[in-house]
Protein backbone atom coordinates (compact mmCIF):
# COMPACT_ATOMS: atom_id res chain seq x y z
CA UNK A 1 0.00 0.00 0.00
CA UNK A 2 1.70 3.10 -0.96
CA UNK A 3 1.37 6.89 0.52
CA UNK A 4 -1.99 8.71 -0.28
CA UNK A 5 -3.70 5.52 -1.31
CA UNK A 6 -7.57 5.71 -1.15
CA UNK A 7 -8.86 3.51 1.71
CA UNK A 8 -12.24 4.57 2.55
CA UNK A 9 -14.76 6.94 0.75
CA UNK A 10 -17.66 7.63 4.10
CA UNK A 11 -20.85 8.85 2.32
CA UNK A 12 -22.33 11.75 5.01
CA UNK A 13 -25.56 13.03 3.04
CA UNK A 14 -26.00 15.25 5.98
CA UNK A 15 -22.80 17.01 5.76
CA UNK A 16 -22.92 17.71 1.64
CA UNK A 17 -26.30 19.00 2.42
CA UNK A 18 -24.91 21.52 4.85
CA UNK A 19 -22.18 22.18 2.72
CA UNK A 20 -24.58 23.24 -0.17
CA UNK A 21 -26.75 25.32 2.06
CA UNK A 22 -23.81 27.55 3.53
CA UNK A 23 -22.22 28.04 0.04
CA UNK A 24 -25.71 29.33 -1.48
CA UNK A 25 -25.68 31.79 1.81
CA UNK A 26 -22.59 33.06 0.56
CA UNK A 27 -23.66 33.54 -2.61
CA UNK A 28 -26.30 35.76 -1.40
CA UNK A 29 -24.12 37.26 1.51
CA UNK A 30 -21.99 38.32 -1.46
CA UNK A 31 -24.28 39.80 -3.48
CA UNK A 32 -25.38 42.02 -0.69
CA UNK A 33 -22.03 42.81 -0.08
CA UNK A 34 -21.50 43.81 -3.26
CA UNK A 35 -24.91 46.10 -3.19
CA UNK A 36 -24.06 47.76 -0.45
CA UNK A 37 -20.68 48.80 -1.67
CA UNK A 38 -22.27 50.34 -4.76
CA UNK A 39 -24.69 52.24 -2.56
CA UNK A 40 -22.14 53.55 -0.26
CA UNK A 41 -19.77 54.71 -2.98
CA UNK A 42 -22.55 56.62 -4.71
CA UNK A 43 -23.66 58.10 -1.64
CA UNK A 44 -20.02 59.06 -1.15
CA UNK A 45 -19.74 61.00 -4.28
CA UNK A 46 -23.25 62.64 -3.97
CA UNK A 47 -22.67 63.89 -0.07
CA UNK A 48 -19.67 65.74 -1.94
CA UNK A 49 -22.44 68.37 -3.85
CA UNK A 50 -24.95 68.33 -0.63
CA UNK A 51 -27.29 66.24 -3.35
CA UNK A 52 -28.06 63.66 0.01
CA UNK A 53 -27.43 63.99 3.35
CA UNK A 54 -24.42 63.16 5.30
CA UNK A 55 -26.79 60.38 7.43
CA UNK A 56 -27.51 58.94 4.94
CA UNK A 57 -23.94 58.28 3.28
CA UNK A 58 -23.22 57.19 6.77
CA UNK A 59 -25.77 54.72 7.11
CA UNK A 60 -24.81 53.29 3.82
CA UNK A 61 -21.11 53.15 4.21
CA UNK A 62 -21.78 51.06 7.53
CA UNK A 63 -24.29 48.87 5.92
CA UNK A 64 -21.04 47.71 3.61
CA UNK A 65 -19.07 47.23 6.34
CA UNK A 66 -21.73 45.01 7.81
CA UNK A 67 -22.22 42.76 4.65
CA UNK A 68 -18.42 42.77 3.93
CA UNK A 69 -18.04 40.73 7.25
CA UNK A 70 -20.72 38.67 7.10
CA UNK A 71 -19.47 37.56 3.39
CA UNK A 72 -16.32 36.66 5.76
CA UNK A 73 -18.23 35.09 7.96
CA UNK A 74 -19.93 32.81 5.09
CA UNK A 75 -16.64 31.93 3.78
CA UNK A 76 -15.17 30.45 7.06
CA UNK A 77 -18.35 28.38 7.11
CA UNK A 78 -17.72 26.92 3.89
CA UNK A 79 -13.80 26.29 4.54
CA UNK A 80 -15.29 24.82 7.80
CA UNK A 81 -17.39 22.03 5.88
CA UNK A 82 -14.96 21.54 3.26
CA UNK A 83 -12.42 20.40 5.62
CA UNK A 84 -15.37 18.09 7.68
CA UNK A 85 -15.82 17.44 4.01
CA UNK A 86 -12.28 16.05 3.04
CA UNK A 87 -12.54 13.49 6.02
CA UNK A 88 -15.05 11.53 4.13
CA UNK A 89 -11.99 10.05 2.32
CA UNK A 90 -9.48 7.93 4.14
CA UNK A 91 -5.79 8.00 2.53
CA UNK A 92 -2.88 6.03 3.53
CA UNK A 93 -0.60 8.81 5.40
CA UNK A 94 2.21 6.51 4.44
CA UNK A 95 3.98 3.08 2.61
CA UNK A 96 2.95 0.23 4.17
CA UNK A 97 0.61 -2.59 4.78
CA UNK A 98 -2.83 -3.06 6.49
CA UNK A 99 -2.89 -5.34 9.34
CA UNK A 100 -6.06 -5.11 10.80
CA UNK A 101 -9.54 -3.69 10.10
CA UNK A 102 -12.16 -2.55 12.13
CA UNK A 103 -14.51 -1.68 9.90
CA UNK A 104 -16.18 -2.65 6.68
CA UNK A 105 -18.74 -1.69 3.52
CA UNK A 106 -21.85 -0.54 4.80
CA UNK A 107 -20.90 0.08 8.14
CA UNK A 108 -22.16 2.96 10.42
CA UNK A 109 -19.32 5.38 11.58
CA UNK A 110 -20.31 7.60 14.22
CA UNK A 111 -18.00 10.90 13.91
CA UNK A 112 -15.87 11.39 17.04
CA UNK A 113 -16.72 7.92 18.33
CA UNK A 114 -12.55 6.99 18.58
CA UNK A 115 -12.56 3.49 16.51
CA UNK A 116 -10.08 2.68 15.02
CA UNK A 117 -11.35 2.04 10.72
CA UNK A 118 -8.00 0.48 9.45
CA UNK A 119 -4.24 -0.81 11.60
CA UNK A 120 -1.79 0.11 9.44
CA UNK A 121 1.96 -0.59 9.90
CA UNK A 122 5.68 0.38 7.77
CA UNK A 123 7.37 -2.80 7.61
CA UNK A 124 10.01 -1.30 5.93
CA UNK A 125 11.78 -0.31 8.79
CA UNK A 126 11.00 -1.73 11.61
CA UNK A 127 11.41 -0.43 15.16
CA UNK A 128 12.55 -2.21 18.24
CA UNK A 129 12.08 -1.32 21.84
CA UNK A 130 14.17 -2.60 24.37
CA UNK A 131 14.68 -2.10 28.14
CA UNK A 132 18.43 -1.80 29.40
CA UNK A 133 19.06 -1.81 32.74
CA UNK A 134 20.20 1.09 34.92
CA UNK A 135 24.40 -0.62 34.96
CA UNK A 136 24.69 -0.71 31.86
CA UNK A 137 23.41 2.45 30.33
CA UNK A 138 26.99 4.24 30.51
CA UNK A 139 27.46 1.91 27.37
CA UNK A 140 24.48 3.02 25.40
CA UNK A 141 25.84 5.08 22.21
CA UNK A 142 23.37 6.47 19.51
CA UNK A 143 24.41 5.08 16.05
CA UNK A 144 26.16 2.04 17.11
CA UNK A 145 25.17 -1.13 15.74
CA UNK A 146 23.07 -3.69 17.42
CA UNK A 147 22.41 -7.57 17.03
CA UNK A 148 19.55 -9.11 17.09
CA UNK A 149 18.37 -12.59 17.03
CA UNK A 150 14.65 -13.94 16.17
CA UNK A 151 13.69 -17.30 16.99
CA UNK A 152 11.56 -18.08 13.85
CA UNK A 153 15.14 -17.09 12.35
CA UNK A 154 17.33 -19.96 14.10
CA UNK A 155 21.11 -19.02 13.19
CA UNK A 156 20.81 -15.76 11.45
CA UNK A 157 21.77 -12.57 13.50
CA UNK A 158 19.76 -8.87 11.95
CA UNK A 159 21.60 -5.72 12.94
CA UNK A 160 19.75 -2.91 13.46
CA UNK A 161 20.94 0.67 14.29
CA UNK A 162 20.11 2.70 17.97
CA UNK A 163 18.37 5.89 16.91
CA UNK A 164 17.62 7.00 20.24
CA UNK A 165 16.66 6.73 23.82
CA UNK A 166 14.29 8.28 26.82
CA UNK A 167 16.91 10.04 28.40
CA UNK A 168 15.81 9.25 31.73
CA UNK A 169 15.36 5.88 34.28
CA UNK A 170 12.15 4.65 34.49
CA UNK A 171 11.82 4.56 38.55
CA UNK A 172 9.50 1.55 38.10
CA UNK A 173 11.85 -1.26 37.17
CA UNK A 174 15.36 1.34 36.77
CA UNK A 175 15.52 0.38 32.82
CA UNK A 176 16.40 2.78 29.81
CA UNK A 177 14.16 2.37 27.01
CA UNK A 178 15.62 2.31 23.75
CA UNK A 179 15.09 2.61 20.45
CA UNK A 180 16.81 0.29 17.61
CA UNK A 181 15.73 0.43 13.65
CA UNK A 182 15.81 -2.34 12.11
CA UNK A 183 16.07 -2.63 7.74
CA UNK A 184 12.85 -4.90 6.78
CA UNK A 185 12.98 -3.74 2.96
CA UNK A 186 13.10 -7.63 2.01
CA UNK A 187 10.47 -8.57 4.30
CA UNK A 188 11.60 -11.24 6.13
CA UNK A 189 10.55 -9.79 9.69
CA UNK A 190 7.09 -9.62 10.75
CA UNK A 191 5.62 -6.41 13.16
CA UNK A 192 5.03 -7.44 16.98
CA UNK A 193 7.41 -10.35 16.57
CA UNK A 194 9.73 -10.59 19.71
CA UNK A 195 13.52 -10.42 19.69
CA UNK A 196 16.46 -10.91 21.80
CA UNK A 197 18.82 -8.06 21.45
CA UNK A 198 22.51 -8.36 22.24
CA UNK A 199 23.95 -4.97 23.45
CA UNK A 200 28.58 -4.51 23.59
CA UNK A 201 28.33 -3.09 27.33
CA UNK A 202 31.23 -2.06 28.97
CA UNK A 203 32.42 -3.24 33.10
CA UNK A 204 33.13 -0.33 34.76
CA UNK A 205 34.84 -3.46 36.93
CA UNK A 206 35.02 -6.93 37.76
CA UNK A 207 31.41 -8.75 38.71
CA UNK A 208 30.78 -11.70 40.12
CA UNK A 209 27.97 -13.90 39.99
CA UNK A 210 26.19 -14.83 43.41
CA UNK A 211 23.41 -16.67 44.13
CA UNK A 212 19.96 -15.37 45.23
CA UNK A 213 19.86 -17.14 48.32
CA UNK A 214 23.08 -15.17 49.50
CA UNK A 215 21.08 -11.98 49.37
CA UNK A 216 19.59 -10.59 52.49
CA UNK A 217 17.24 -7.86 52.71
CA UNK A 218 17.86 -5.31 55.32
CA UNK A 219 16.28 -2.02 55.91
CA UNK A 220 19.55 -0.09 55.32
CA UNK A 221 19.84 -1.92 51.88
CA UNK A 222 21.00 -5.03 50.21
CA UNK A 223 23.47 -7.10 52.05
CA UNK A 224 25.92 -10.40 51.52
CA UNK A 225 27.23 -11.75 54.84
CA UNK A 226 30.80 -12.32 54.38
CA UNK A 227 32.82 -14.26 56.56
CA UNK A 228 36.85 -12.80 57.71
CA UNK A 229 38.97 -13.92 60.23
CA UNK A 230 36.21 -15.96 61.61
CA UNK A 231 33.29 -13.07 62.24
CA UNK A 232 30.54 -12.20 59.69
CA UNK A 233 30.35 -8.93 57.87
CA UNK A 234 26.99 -7.50 56.34
CA UNK A 235 28.69 -6.25 53.33
CA UNK A 236 26.44 -3.58 51.17
CA UNK A 237 26.63 -4.25 47.23
CA UNK A 238 25.11 -3.12 44.18
CA UNK A 239 23.91 -5.81 41.50
CA UNK A 240 23.64 -5.80 37.68
CA UNK A 241 21.39 -8.18 35.80
CA UNK A 242 19.21 -10.79 37.70
CA UNK A 243 18.88 -14.07 36.40
CA UNK A 244 16.31 -15.29 38.83
CA UNK A 245 18.00 -18.20 40.92
CA UNK A 246 21.90 -16.02 39.95
CA UNK A 247 22.38 -12.10 40.46
CA UNK A 248 25.53 -10.23 38.91
CA UNK A 249 27.22 -7.84 41.66
CA UNK A 250 28.99 -5.23 40.13
CA UNK A 251 30.35 -3.67 43.44
CA UNK A 252 31.07 -4.58 47.12
CA UNK A 253 32.69 -8.17 46.30
CA UNK A 254 36.68 -9.04 45.60
CA UNK A 255 37.83 -12.29 44.35
CA UNK A 256 38.75 -13.54 47.63
CA UNK A 257 35.97 -13.26 49.73
CA UNK A 258 33.72 -15.68 51.03
CA UNK A 259 30.56 -15.20 51.86
CA UNK A 260 27.60 -17.20 53.07
CA UNK A 261 25.12 -18.85 50.56
CA UNK A 262 22.03 -19.15 53.39
CA UNK A 263 22.81 -16.20 56.11
CA UNK A 264 19.66 -16.56 58.73
CA UNK A 265 18.01 -13.41 59.56
CA UNK A 266 19.15 -13.16 62.82
CA UNK A 267 22.68 -13.07 61.39
CA UNK A 268 23.80 -9.39 62.78
CA UNK A 269 27.63 -7.30 62.41
CA UNK A 270 30.63 -8.88 64.32
CA UNK A 271 28.79 -12.37 65.07
CA UNK A 272 31.33 -15.11 65.18
CA UNK A 273 31.27 -18.19 62.74
CA UNK A 274 33.20 -20.89 62.34
CA UNK A 275 34.38 -22.37 58.23
CA UNK A 276 33.99 -26.35 58.34
CA UNK A 277 35.79 -27.54 55.10
CA UNK A 278 34.27 -30.65 53.93
CA UNK A 279 35.55 -34.08 54.03
CA UNK A 280 35.46 -34.75 50.18
CA UNK A 281 36.73 -32.01 48.09
CA UNK A 282 33.15 -29.90 47.23
CA UNK A 283 33.26 -26.67 46.39
CA UNK A 284 30.98 -25.28 49.13
CA UNK A 285 32.27 -24.59 52.66
CA UNK A 286 29.64 -24.78 56.07
CA UNK A 287 30.02 -21.61 58.18
CA UNK A 288 29.15 -23.41 61.58
CA UNK A 289 28.38 -20.57 64.77
CA UNK A 290 30.82 -20.32 67.14
CA UNK A 291 29.44 -21.38 70.96
CA UNK A 292 27.05 -19.30 72.18
CA UNK A 293 25.52 -18.36 68.61
CA UNK A 294 23.49 -21.37 67.82
CA UNK A 295 21.62 -19.21 65.21
CA UNK A 296 23.92 -18.14 62.75
CA UNK A 297 24.47 -22.22 61.17
CA UNK A 298 24.42 -21.74 57.44
CA UNK A 299 26.31 -22.55 54.42
CA UNK A 300 28.37 -20.90 52.19
CA UNK A 301 30.74 -20.78 49.27
CA UNK A 302 32.88 -18.36 46.86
Amino acid sequence: MKKGALLAQIAAPELDQQLAQAEADLATATSNATNARQQAERYSDLVKTDAVSQQDTDTFVNQAASTSAAVRSAQANVQRLKELQGFEKVYAPFDGVITARGTDIGQLISAGGGSELFHMQAVETLRVYANVPQVYTQSIVRGEKIDLTFPEHPGRTFQGKLVRTADAIDPTNRTLLVEINVDNRKGELLPGALAQVHFKTRQAGQTFIIPVSALMFRHEGLRVAKVADGVAHLEPIIIGQDNGATVEVVSGLNANDRIIQDPPDSLIEGEKVSVQTPAQGGQEQNVAPSPGNPASKSTGGK
